[in-house]
């Protein structure tokens, strides 16, 4: 009968909240006295930043907008913890604190960086002989971590890709004139994202015709070549191409436009401008109309287009994170194994955290086509699955109703 607490880490997604209602209703049903949620992680948590998670979800209603409504309900943070030798205060704080609020199970719902906040938390309780269990719950819509087939998010994130470029190439169609589209969609070294336009593809509509992923490296003049090759075939051309891509000598394309901004507490700088730079390059050197269209932030947080097996399986992972913890386990995170494309079936494992943090899964290359340029059927057999279906949201006075902390 002790507390359970549970964070949100690292970028939004349209399905987060999904797995916080999976956390808070598991942890309510095996006996959590209190589910206490950490305001804007353990950045916040360091702040005494927490709410009372059972004062804001008093009913069924507001789980099922919880599930329903995008981004982190709890909010978020990008805060790297130190090393526990430099800077054991910083974890003895974090203990002190959880022991004063007298929680014995940790849930933090987060991608790469937040696995790396388990990992040390873990260790260092283990160190110090503390009872608290550690759990991490995978989110992110890069679909990079290693552990898990795929991550909550990606699969509606996903599903709004395909969906914006089936539209965009309608639109691209329009005129007859030699025109290039440039779309440019998140992914700093995994290209999982930008490969998810080629599910466009299909009975209704003629598909990108270039995918460019930060796994194979990008030749700018091959690049201009090849758009001209296809202009001699077709007027209208569509191409997908990842925030990431780099030259050969490592350089992000977009840095060739301009000069990067500061980067994060784990080192990352801002990216945007590739496919800004790419038109404007294309529009010199051919004499083309280009444009550049940047999805950013839009395709995190599309809950209108989220996918309803990715809301099952975020919630999903919520709980399994919470019976791992009650049955004992720490410095692990829950990922999804899958049995089979055709029937879709997945089933939730653990992983060791050690395996996990601070690793990157990539696009594997034989899912890439040999021209670099591509993704192959491959890709399509194992992204297709996890945009099936919809959960609709809730809709008040034709809007969506969203749930939010005041």
């Amino acid at each position: 009968m002790a507390n359970a607490i549970v964070g949100q880490s690292g970028g939004p997604t349209a399905v987060i909240n999904a797995s916080l209602a999976g956390v808070f209703e598991a942890a309510k049903s095996r006996g959590a006295k209190t589910v206490y949620g950490m305001r804007h992680g353990v950045q916040g948590l360091l702040k005494s930043q927490w709410v009372d998670l059972g004062e804001h979800l008093r009913d069924d209603l507001d789980i099922e907008l919880l599930k329903r409504t995008p981004s982190s309900f709890l909010g978020s943070c990008r805060y790297k913890l130190p090393d526990a030798a430099a800077q054991p205060e910083v974890y003895e704080e974090i203990l002190r604190i959880l022991d004063e609020l007298d929680v014995a199970w940790f849930f933090y719902i987060g991608g790469n960086d937040s696995m790396d906040t388990i990992y040390k938390l873990a260790d260092y309780g283990r160190s110090v002989g503390s009872a608290i269990r550690f759990i991490g719950v995978p989110k992110t819509i890069d679909n990079d971590l290693e552990g898990t087939d795929h991550t909550p998010g990606y699969g509606s994130a996903a599903k709004f890709i395909a969906t914006q470029m089936k539209e965009i190439i309608r639109d691209s169609l329009v005129y007859d004139m030699r025109s290039v589209t440039v779309v440019e969609i998140m992914g700093r070294n995994a290209g999982w994202l930008a490969a998810a336009s080629a599910l466009a593809k299909g009975p209704d509509c003629e598909g990108v015709d270039r995918i460019y992923l930060p796994e194979t490296p990008f030749d700018a003049e091959r690049f201009v070549e090849d758009v001209n090759d296809l202009q001699r075939r077709k007027s209208n051309v569509v191409l997908a191409v990842s925030e990431g891509v780099r030259t050969a000598d490592g350089r992000y394309v977009c840095e060739l436009g301009q000069a990067l901004g500061a980067a994060d507490a784990f080192g990352h700088k801002i990216l945007t401008g590739t496919a800004s730079y790419l038109a404007g390059l294309l529009a010199s050197r051919l004499g083309t109309k280009a444009r550049a269209i940047e999805l950013s932030t839009l395709q995190r947080c599309a809950s209108h287009t989220a996918s309803r097996t990715d809301i099952t399986e975020a919630y999903q992972v919520g709980g399994a994170a919470v019976k791992a913890a009650c049955e004992g386990h720490t410095g692990e995170m829950v990922g999804l194994s899958r049995l089979s494309d055709d029937p879709y079936q997945c089933v939730t494992v653990l992983n060791d955290i050690h395996r996990i943090a601070n690793r990157e899964k990539k696009v594997p290359a034989a899912w890439i086509t040999e021209d670099g340029a591509g993704v192959t059927d491959e890709l399509l057999r194992y992204a297709r699955p996890l945009i099936q279906a919809e959960l609709t949201p809730i809709s008040v006075n034709g809007l969506p109703r969203h749930i939010y902390l005041k």
